[in-house]
């Protein structure tokens, strides 16, 4: 039903816009063929919907394929329309239809983005769920689980643990949730009937290998049960998976990543970087004279980073602490609130009274933009990392490197400051392995929010 009045709302605009006063289906109306077609071409663009599928329970509320399914069915839809027009010379005003259906479709994605919104909002509060039931070792079923319940809207929730490595009974730790094992291997069907799920999820493999999770799929099915398989591959982007088929068997064929300077990276860098500086410049002049004022210390702050290459670079900031702020470190140090080889304090006493609302705001980051305009930083991509980082990287962390660092990027747009050590590494190698330009804009439109919010900005 929203799809259906939106579609009304974009075809009644482009019609107003395109014949303006004239509203009616009267013979003499010069707009009388929309009138008439339009009806038709919404039946069509709504069936058009329902056939690719665009509202299945499965991709609704999180990830991109309900969006690619909507733009795909809505191109199929404006194409047959065309096709159909030239076949029968159907005289349909141009700017009406490059009006009507642009128009459709970014209501259509704005309309499921807010029921996207709404489904997040109610399944972070427990509701709309799927219980389901985690097979595996121990290790494979806590990581699956910690994954599960840090994104509720992705519609599941653990109702408990099948394992042969604990006892029944005991509690499993999954991340910021616990299930209890509530039996073995051999006994997942009586406990997924019993326990009333939705679906069986394997985490990694299984005692009795392939031909038993065929098998497993056959019982489960006969019980109206859903058999889900957790991939290995873990935060490898789809984009970089295509499955060769070879007798039945499903090949998983990953490329390898592509680490070369991107030349439109570059570009959208440049021109951001520069139409930033000059649209900014008032904003500069404010806060650099607020800086002064404030203690009458300078007003930006350099410091060391490591960026892409292991090549050492001056970043740029405002500067929102006292002078001394570096020479005072090792007192604070008791009282460190960072995880791993990061120093941060929420309630910093070298933080200055400017400081704090320039942090909160991210303003002190602007300077950065110089940083991206001369090539050191980029736009987005990994937190920019200290040379006392680095100094201690462990099991893979060093491949941030291989990367420019960004003003914004995973980590910004997912907390911040709240994140620990090891979840902003990997927010960090996401991007680094799974790089596209699409993911670019789609962490800088996530980005104003995110600084709205003033989350984990401190």
């Amino acid at each position: 039903m929203l799809d259906l009045g939106l579609l009304v709302i974009a075809f009644g605009v482009a019609h107003s816009l395109r014949f303006p006063g004239d509203m009616s289906p009267l013979v003499a109306s010069p707009g009388l063929t929309e009138v008439v077609t339009a009806p038709a071409i919404m039946l069509l663009w709504m069936v058009l919907l329902s056939g690719f599928r665009t509202r299945d329970p499965r991709i609704a509320g999180i990830g991109g394929e309900e969006y690619r399914r909507l733009v795909t069915a809505s191109l199929v839809a404006g194409a047959t329309v065309a096709v159909i027009a030239y076949a029968v010379r159907l005289d349909i005003a141009r700017g009406y239809v490059a009006i009507a259906f642009p128009l459709g479709l970014v209501l259509l994605a704005l309309g499921r983005k807010a029921v996207r919104t709404a489904l997040a909002r109610r399944r972070a509060r427990g509701q709309q769920l799927l219980d389901v039931l985690l097979v595996g070792d121990l290790d494979d079923v806590r990581y699956v689980g910690r994954r599960i319940a840090a994104m509720p809207a992705a519609g599941y929730r653990v109702a408990g643990v099948v394992t042969d490595c604990a006892a029944p009974g005991a509690e499993v730790s999954l991340g910021g949730a616990t299930a209890e094992v509530l039996g073995g291997i051999d006994d997942v069907l009586g406990v997924a009937s019993g326990a009333g799920v939705a679906a069986v999820v394997v985490a990694g493999a299984v005692r009795g290998g392939h031909e038993r999770l065929r098998r497993l799929g056959w019982q489960l099915e006969e019980r109206g049960i859903e058999l889900v398989v957790s991939s290995p591959l873990a935060d490898i982007a789809a984009g970089r998976v295509h499955e060769r088929p070879v007798d039945g068997l499903p090949l998983m064929h990953i490329e390898t990543p592509d680490y070369r300077c991107r030349r439109g990276k570059r570009l959208l860098d440049v021109v951001g970087a520069a139409l930033g500086l000059l649209l900014l410049a008032p904003v500069f002049a404010v806060v650099a004279l607020a800086i002064r004022l404030d203690d009458g210390g300078p007003v930006f702050f350099r410091q060391r980073r490591v960026g892409r290459g292991r090549q050492h670079f001056s970043i740029l900031k405002f500067r929102t602490m006292c002078v001394d702020a570096e020479a005072r470190v090792a007192e604070l140090a008791v009282v460190n609130e960072g995880s791993g080889p990061l120093f941060k304090l929420q309630d910093d006493p070298r933080v200055t009274r400017v400081g704090g609302f320039l942090r909160r705001t991210s303003l002190d980051e602007l300077p950065q933009l110089w940083n991206v305009l001369t090539g050191s930083m980029s736009l987005v991509g990994p937190r920019p990392a200290l040379p006392s980082e680095v100094a201690v990287y462990e099991d893979f962390a060093d491949r941030r490197l291989l990367v420019t660092p960004g003003m914004t990027g995973l980590w910004q747009v997912s907390g911040r400051s709240d994140l620990d050590w090891a979840e902003g590494v990997r927010l960090d190698l996401h991007y680094v392995e799974n790089w596209s330009f699409l993911h670019d804009l789609v962490i800088l439109a996530r980005t104003i929010p995110s600084v709205l919010r003033s989350r984990g900005a401190y």
